[in-house]
This record gives C-alpha cells, structure tokens and sequence, in this order.
C-alpha cells in the first residue's frame, strides 16, 4: 500500500513538473537564449586584460601619476619601425651573379674569329700585335662583365659581384651596359693605331661579347629579409616602479609612447589560468547586463515582442552577428574597424519593428563592442550617432531612393564626426588618414545589402517587413484579383476599409501599411461561400430565406476559419493572417441570435460567437472599428453629418463595452481620434450630390 501510494504521489509530481515546465516554456526558451548568446559573445571577445585608463594624445592626464607596475619596453611607433625598415632596404647591397662561362667562351673564340674576319690585319705584318690589342679590350670589357639589364641602382652604389665561390665588393658603375659596352669600345679603337678597322673590329666583338650578369633576386632578398628579421620593435624600457605621467601632464611625445607600449604590453601579457578565469568572469557579468537590458526594455515596451520567441531570437541573431563580424575584423585587421556597416542593424529592426527598438539595440551592440574594438570612446561615439541618423532619416525604407539618401547622410556624418577628433587628436586637418575615410565610404555601400539582408529574413524567421507589405497591396495579386471576381461586393467592402482604417493609423502613429494589408485581406474567407452575405447579394433573394438562424449563423462565422486557411494556403504572413482571425473578436452575429431568440427563449449564445481572439494591438483593434462601421454604413437611409457622428459613437461604445480592447495597447484618447477620423470619412463619402437633368 505504501508502495503504490509512493507510486501516485511520484507520478503526480512528475505530471505537475511537466505542466510547469509547459506553462513556462517560453521563458525558459528565453532564459536559455539569454545564456547562449552570452556565452558566445563572451567567446568571441580577446581574453587579455584590458587597460583600465583612458588617455587622448594633447590632453591632460585626468588620473593620479601613473607609476610603472612592471619592467616594460617601449615599443617604437610604426612611423619609426617603418622608417628604419626603408633605409635598411634602401642601403641593402645586391648580389649581382657573373657567368663565368660566357666570358670564357668569347675569350676562346677571339683567335678563330680575329683570324678569319681580319684578315687585312692578319696579312700584315702588325697581326699579333693587333690580336693582343684585342685580347686586351675583351679582357676589360670581361672584368666585371657586361649587364644583362639595366637596374635602377645609384653609379656609386656598392654591390657585391659573384664570381663562382667568390663575391668581390665592387661600385655599381662598373657593372658595363649595352650602351657603355659601345661606348668603351668605339673610344678605346679611336684611340689606337687600328682605327682605320675600327669598323671590322666592332663587328668582331658584336658577334662575341655577350652579356653575362644578372641581380641575383633571390639572395639579395634573402639577406634583406635577414637585415629586417633584426630590427628591434623597442627603444629602451621602462624599470618597475618609475613615474610614467603625473596627473595634470599633457599626453604627447615620449609620454604618449610610453603609455601605448605599458597598454599593449599589459593587454598582451601572458595570463595565469585564475587571472583568466577572472577576465572571463567579468566580461559575462558586463554582457549579461547589457543583454539584460535589452530583454527588459522588450518586456516593458514591447511585450508582444518579448512574448514571440521566433523574434526574441531574430534580435539575439542579428546582435550576435554584429558582434561576430567586427570581432573578426579587430582580430585580423584592427585599422579596418570602420569598414562594418554597423548601421545595418538599426535598419533591420526598424524594417520589422520600430524605430525605437532599433536604436536601444543598436546602443546596446555598441556598448558590447566598446570592450575590444581600439579607441572605444571614439568608436561608440561615432557609431551611436551614426545609429541615430540612420534611425531619424530613414523612412519608407521601401523606397529605394530613401536608402540611398540615408545611406550618403549616415557616410557623411561618419566623415564629418571622424574628421572632427582628428583635429581634436592632432591639432590639423593636414594629415587626415584618407584611407579611414574611404573604409566609412566602404561601410556605407556595404549598408546596400540590407534589402536583399531583410529578404532573406523573412524566408528564415517568417517575419514581414514594409516591402514585402507593399507587395501585398497590390490588388492585381492573385488572391485579391480571385476576391474581386467570386466576391465583388466584398472586395469593394474591404478597399473602402482598407481607406479608413490607414487614415486612422496614420492619424493615431499606428502602422498604417500594416492596417492597410490587414483590411484588404480580412475577409477573403467569404469567397468560399459570398452569396450568404449582404453585400454580394443581389435583389433576387436572400439565401439566408431558407435557412435556421443558427445554420446562417454558423456560415457567416466561419468565414474567419474558411479566411485563415485560405490565408495558409497563399502563403501571407502571420501578422496579416493576425487580422483575419480578430477582426471580428469574440462579438456576436446580434441578427441571427435575436432571430434565434424570438423562437426559442432558451438559445446558447456561443452558437452565435465569433472564436475569437480579440484584437491584441492598435492596428488589430483598428481593423475591427473600420470594418464594423464601413459595414453598418450601408445601413443608414438618410445619412447626414450628426446621424454620421451618432452612428460611429454608438457602434464602436458597444465594442467598448463588449471589452474587444482589453487585449490591445490602444488608450481612450486613441479611440476618440479614431472615432473623428470615421465620421469625417463618412461624411466624404455619404456627402449629397446635385441632382443633374436628364
């Protein structure tokens, strides 16, 4: 007995922990994206240690005076590592090799060749004589050899000279080049007693002298490689202990140096295993409360938001690549900081939300970068008001020619705002780094892609942005044009609502295009059945006629469900099949449930009731005002201006009273801008008209 009452009470338990498990899922789905997120931000950023002050070339000091926490170095500028670089490269002394086979090989065939082309000096008695002086010239003209090609090298410039095993140390001018090589030989023969042959002669050595000397690339590079490997990246150190800057002291000079090289040495310093467990640490804490805030902000703002998994996730993606992609770039490239189109992110946002929340999240991201991007006072400066201006200039992002006007105002301010602490850093304008310039260029074309970006995220995460919403306004779509052809009366009853519920949305801040999608689809379910209702109906007779009142009842409901199918089956979002399922609410059909009543006192109500759910935002609420009040309208006989204004108070105060707002973030104050903007759209439209003659 114990043991089947152990059995029960276990069993009970298990059930009641998976119930709660159930009832909270979505918040542990949160709290576990929330840890996630965190632990790979966390491990993407560097786990160094991260100096604790902040310091600008040309101001003050603003701490206490800094002494040194350890032996350093101080390491040279890139200017000076670059600087000693060059003269290295530019002092290096080329190998030049000397091939001695071509020179043997011309020397050895001199006496063939002098004898069988000179043959007027062969036959005189001067022949040996004029054979040395020959043999004499090739010997000079072979000394250091002659160039292959001509290299870009100072005359006195010392080179060294291969000559097999043995590099003889000689100046570049002594190196002959084809031009020299004519030279030396016409001077050498005008100045001999065999001018009268010179001619002879020059033929002789063109047909023998060869060039046999080339720069030897590879051992010259060689050895400058060695010579570079050797320069030092420091100039002397810093002892333990000594005073770095005083407090109040200006940054430049060696100061400023002195401090770069105390903050690299500090970030890059070996880490023991508690020290880096430490970093870690701190870096989780300061990351969860940046995430935190953000989760916060969506739970008191936007809780429709915070309440949607799919797009709690879509947020925490789009941070998180943020965070991976410029993470990347200071880990390979630092000085390509800028190249990030991180303004793409408030785009996104605002595409699928608002303005509001893509600017707290882009601030959030920027504050989460400050902890490894270089100069990060300057850094989050520029992109939270790079941020801000793509948040207040964009607008209709849907228009194309809108983002390229933001995209050149947000490169522009990025110029302008960079250019700005330069002059602060430097005191001039005159060595601005042009090629930071042209990376925020970069960055601004790159923040192009975010149209083909937001496409892709709808097909991923089943989101709709304003573009996709404008494409489905477009009433020449196969579904509305099938509307208009089964169902024209109820096509021409939903672009009328279509017309009135945006102008209350624009009227009240609201999403008027998203109002106006939701109020050209919402009764696409009665193409399934049109003749049942009113509007389709011709003057031959009511179908209804032949009907119960609970079988008519029954029809006309379930145009919502019939709605919601046909909506699946076309593919539309489900922020507008949301206006399918609550832009009737949970009211009831009052015509067939009186009917009913007349005949049988003891009539179920839920017979005659929408399914609901009741609408659950501003623009929701707003579709199920229109389309009652457009309905209803086709009511009045006599319309004027006061029976307008009496008709609308008292259709949407029963709405009211009914609690079909409850649900929806849409105050009084709303609904009576809503309510003045219905009467004075009616009044358009029922305005008397002259009677013209016939």
């Amino acid at each position: 007995m114990i043991y089947y009452f152990w059995v029960n009470n276990t069993k009970s338990e298990v059930k009641k922990f998976l119930n709660t498990l159930y009832k909270n899922q979505s918040t542990i789905y949160r709290v576990f994206l929330f840890i996630c997120t965190t632990a790979l931000i966390v491990y993407l950023f560097p786990k160094g240690g991260i100096f604790k002050y902040e310091f600008t070339k040309g101001k003050p000091w603003q701490y206490e005076n800094l002494y040194a926490p350890f032996d350093f170095a101080i390491a040279k500028t890139e200017e000076e590592i670059k600087s000693e670089k060059q003269r290295i490269t530019d002092n290096i002394i080329p190998y030049f090799e000397y091939d001695t086979i071509i020179a043997n090989t011309a020397k050895e065939a001199y006496d063939a060749a002098f004898t069988s082309n000179l043959e007027v000096i062969s036959q005189s008695s001067a022949n040996e004589q004029a054979k040395l002086f020959g043999r004499i010239l090739l010997n000079d003209i072979y000394r250091y050899g002659v160039l292959i090609e001509n290299y870009s090298y100072a005359e006195k410039r010392q080179i060294f000279l291969n000559k097999g095993n043995k590099a003889e140390a000689i100046t570049y001018s002594q190196l002959l080049t084809a031009k020299e090589l004519t030279t030396l030989i016409d001077t050498r023969i005008d100045k001999s007693e065999y001018v009268k042959f010179k001619s002879d002669f020059v033929a002789l050595f063109y047909d023998l002298i060869k060039p046999n000397v080339r720069l030897n690339d590879k051992l010259t590079q060689s050895t400058l490689d060695t010579e570079l490997a050797k320069v030092l990246t420091t100039r002397g150190g810093v002892s333990r202990g000594s005073r770095i800057i005083a407090k109040g002291e200006v940054v430049e000079g060696d100061e400023l140096q002195i401090l770069n090289s105390l903050k690299a040495e500090y970030e890059s310093q070996v880490w023991s295993d508690k020290n880096f467990y430490w970093i870690v640490l701190g870096y989780c804490i300061l990351v969860s409360l940046a995430l935190m805030m953000l989760l916060l902000f969506l739970r008191k703002y936007r809780k429709d938001i915070y309440e949607s998994n799919t797009q709690v996730t879509f947020i925490a993606f789009n941070v998180l690549l943020m965070v991976l992609i410029t993470t990347l770039v200071v880990k390979y490239k630092s000085n390509y900081i800028y190249v990030v189109p991180l303004c793409i992110l408030p785009l996104v946002l605002k595409a699928f939300f608002d303005s509001r929340l893509g600017l707290f999240t882009h601030v959030i991201t920027v504050l989460i970068l400050g902890f490894v991007v270089p100069n990060s006072y300057e850094y989050t400066f520029l992109q939270i008001i790079a941020g801000i201006v793509t948040i207040l200039t964009i607008s209709e992002s849907f228009k194309r020619a809108n983002l390229f006007i933001s995209v050149a105002q947000i490169t522009t301010i990025y110029i302008i705002a960079y250019i700005a602490f330069h002059v602060i850093h430097e005191g001039s304008v005159g060595n601005i780094d042009w090629t930071t310039v042209l990376l925020f260029v970069i960055s601004g074309f790159a923040t192009l892609v975010v149209h083909p970006l937001i496409y892709m995220y709808e097909k991923l995460f089943g989101l709709i942005s304003d573009v996709s919403l404008l494409e489905l306004t477009d009433t020449n779509s196969s579904l509305l044009k099938e509307l208009s052809n089964k169902a024209p009366g109820t096509f021409h009853h939903s672009l009328n609502v279509a017309n009135i519920a945006e102008a209350a949305a624009s009227e009240i801040g609201a999403n008027a295009l998203l109002v106006r999608v939701g109020a050209l689809y919402h009764d696409i379910g009665k193409m399934a059945n049109p003749i049942y209702f009113t509007e389709n109906q011709t003057a031959s007779g009511n179908a209804h006629d032949v009907l119960s009142p609970k079988e008519s009842a029954r029809i006309i409901i379930n145009h919502v469900i019939l709605g919601i199918e046909i909506a699946k089956k076309y593919n539309l979002p489900d922020r507008v099949i949301d206006f399918i399922r609550t832009h009737h609410g949970t009211s009831t059909v009052y015509y067939f449930y009186s009917k009913e009543k007349d005949n049988n006192e003891n009539v179920n109500m839920e017979d005659f009731q929408y399914p609901g759910p009741k609408p659950f935002s501003k623009e929701t609420a707003i579709l199920m005002m229109s389309d009652s009040v457009e309905a209803a309208s086709k009511s009045l006989k006599n319309p004027t201006s006061s029976l307008i204004d009496s008709f609308v108070e008292k259709i949407i105060n029963k709405q009211m009273e009914d609690g079909q707002f409850l649900n929806a973030n849409i105050t009084f104050k709303e609904i009576q801008q809503i309510k003045k903007v219905f009467k004075r759209k009616l009044t358009n439209i029922y305005h008397l008209r002259i009677e013209y003659p016939e």
